[in-house]
């Protein structure tokens, strides 16, 4: 039915599709009303019977309630601000442990499927959340905290640009190189100097 619709292809914007259960959406009573009122249209036009108008008018609704899903989302990860904002310490304090524990030099670089397990999300939800939290995304966020990081260890003389880029995570040293001159505009050996 959603074949050849603009909701076909909005699909992929609506990230709670990926929740996992436990993320579910927590609604108040005014918007349980709204939700219960988007379905009983949508079944209203299933039991009438298909004529030229049922498919528009079952996708409108279905895209009307699923808007609705992602501006209750929105509002959730507002409402819940409190809670977001000691995720985000505690996302600084696990990425501070995996390089104090030099797991980036025996895993790699961190990916946010790794910290979503750790705050037991899915990598969705997690990605919604911090983003809502930060206005990046938590890849984003991983880029710039590990510069961050790169341009502290940059001033030990004793390791190579490559040392610090492989005890980062990063497999390869252009890698590094380039992530580094992107984010801060100048190469490691300039900053350096």
């Amino acid at each position: 039915m959603l074949h050849g619709t603009s909701l076909s292809t909005r699909l992929k914007e609506f990230s709670f599709f990926s929740y996992e259960v436990h993320e579910a959406l927590h609604i108040s009573e005014q918007e349980k009303q709204i939700v219960l009122d988007s379905l009983t249209k949508i079944d209203i036009e299933l039991q009438r019977g298909f004529d030229k108008h049922s498919k528009t008018l079952i996708v409108s609704n279905i895209e009307l309630f699923l808007n609705y899903c992602t501006r209750f989302y929105d509002h959730q990860f507002i409402i819940r601000e409190h809670i977001n904002k000691d995720i985000l310490t505690k996302f600084d304090q696990l990425l501070n442990q995996y390089y104090t524990s030099e797991q980036g030099q025996s895993l790699g670089f961190p990916t946010v499927a790794y910290f979503a397990e750790k705050f037991n999300y899915s990598a969705n939800y997690f990605v919604d959340l911090i983003k809502k939290e930060t206005g990046i995304t938590p890849q984003e966020y991983l880029q710039t905290k590990i510069i961050e990081l790169a341009k502290e260890r940059i001033f030990d003389t004793t390791k190579t640009i490559s040392e610090i880029g492989y005890a980062l995570g990063f497999k390869y040293p252009q890698h590094f190189s380039r992530l580094f001159k992107q984010k801060v505009g100048m190469t490691q050996q300039e900053y350096r100097a």
